[in-house]
């Protein structure tokens, strides 16, 4: 329930189905067109549908640029009636998500196809980050503090001041991820991480070492959201959406950020799901560094705030322990595409509950939770989300 006293509508009789993860790649010569249309390809291949069948689309891209949404239908030869560019980088993957389902659930479009992609010329992450914001080009970017590691160093160092954790607590969920990576064909980091590793791997922005950060690469994730009665009649396998939230600028009067716009709508989230955090198989969070994924911990529920190092202790994060943790190894052991990065969480989700996970397969799990993070300004992230997804009969 809003603060206006009224209960939101959920998201009955809508799913999603056909997760797609166009293979990474470090570097490509490749616009992002050509990503995000081997992503709509891809798809064709899964489900058959053709380009008359799909009647929506919702796109995220960094790399896109001059284009948006509405150029690429001219690219792809598309003619959507619903239409939607999310530009909310690692928190595009929910927001697509109720973009899309909201549409689906008034008539305005019927098969919604949610594409994320970019690609990673050899220059071209450096060029994103000399015009990623106002704030990056005033108050980052002329001081040789271009880009996300001198922010998150910033949140990091902040964070560990505040409460009781230690690089060794971050460095946990870094391995756990890694060995999940590994039982993953796509992720572009093959080799095991000890914990011993990643404690001596060399400093980036202290305390931030190697392995707190992603790697910048070139890749496309997408799904589709339709009606469950499209699904069935189409024999496709699929995901009920229980239950999302959306929050940007939240608590803007922290000096310094430490907790996400989810802390403020975790009662509702978790009323709507109608279910508790202790009840759900796994979570898939944004993770571009490791401070962030604690944080989505914290404020959706699955522990008190400031109390991550006990619960990080506790679990083991990996596909087989308990916790299941960012299954496919998450960003930081599968690369961050761009805006796919946002989008690698909730499609992983949808292979775990539609039984499309292999050798990472979470067994018998039947709901996840999916949370996002984007738009990283000097000190703090803008815009958050989260949705829960239970798998369909």
């Amino acid at each position: 329930m809003g603060k206006s006293g009224r209960t939101r509508q959920g998201y009955d009789g809508v799913v999603v189905t056909a997760p797609i993860s166009v293979p990474y790649e470090r570097y490509s010569p490749e616009p992002a067109h050509w990503w995000l249309a081997r992503a709509l390809s891809a798809m064709h291949d899964a489900t058959k549908l053709g380009a008359d069948d799909i009647d929506g689309l919702c796109v995220s891209s960094f790399t896109l640029f001059p284009d948006t949404a509405v150029g690429l239908t001219q690219h792809f030869g598309i003619t959507p009636r619903w239409l939607d560019h999310v530009p909310t980088g690692g928190a595009s993957g929910v927001v697509t998500l109720r973009r899309a389902a909201r549409a689906v659930q008034c008539g305005d479009a019927s098969v919604v196809a949610c594409i994320a992609g970019d690609t990673n010329h050899v220059d071209s992450f450096r060029a994103m980050l000399t015009s990623f914001s106002r704030f990056s080009q005033d108050a980052g970017y002329p001081y040789g503090s271009g880009g996300p590691n001198g922010s998150f160093s910033l949140m990091t160092s902040y964070y560990m001041d505040r409460y009781a954790i230690a690089r060794e607590d971050f460095g946990k969920l870094c391995v756990a991820q890694r060995d999940n990576a590994l039982r993953y064909p796509h992720a572009l980091m093959k080799k095991p991480l000890t914990l011993d590793q990643y404690l001596n791997a060399r400093m980036i922005a202290d305390p931030i070492a190697l392995y707190d950060c992603v790697m910048p690469c070139a890749g496309a994730e997408a799904y589709l959201v339709m009606s469950e009665e499209n699904a069935k009649s189409l024999g496709l396998p699929f995901a009920h959406v229980r239950s999302t939230i959306e929050r940007h600028n939240a608590y803007p009067d922290d000096p310094v950020q430490i907790r996400g716009g989810w802390a403020l709508d975790v009662d509702e989230f978790w009323a709507m799901a109608g279910m508790q955090p202790g009840q759900t198989d796994m979570l898939q969070t944004y993770d571009d560094y490791p401070v962030i994924s604690v944080m989505q911990m914290e404020d959706l529920g699955f522990c008190e705030k400031g109390a991550a190092q006990a619960f990080i202790r506790a679990n083991s994060f990996t596909v087989d322990g308990s916790f299941p943790h960012n299954t496919s190894g998450g960003q930081l052991s599968v690369g961050q595409a761009g805006a796919a990065g946002g989008f690698l969480g909730m499609v992983e989700a949808m292979r775990q509950l539609t039984g499309g996970a292999e050798k990472n397969a979470v067994p018998n799990a039947r709901t996840a939770v999916v949370s996002g993070f984007g738009m990283i300004n000097f000190d703090r992230g803008l815009c958050s989300g989260a949705a829960l997804l239970e798998a369909g009969q």
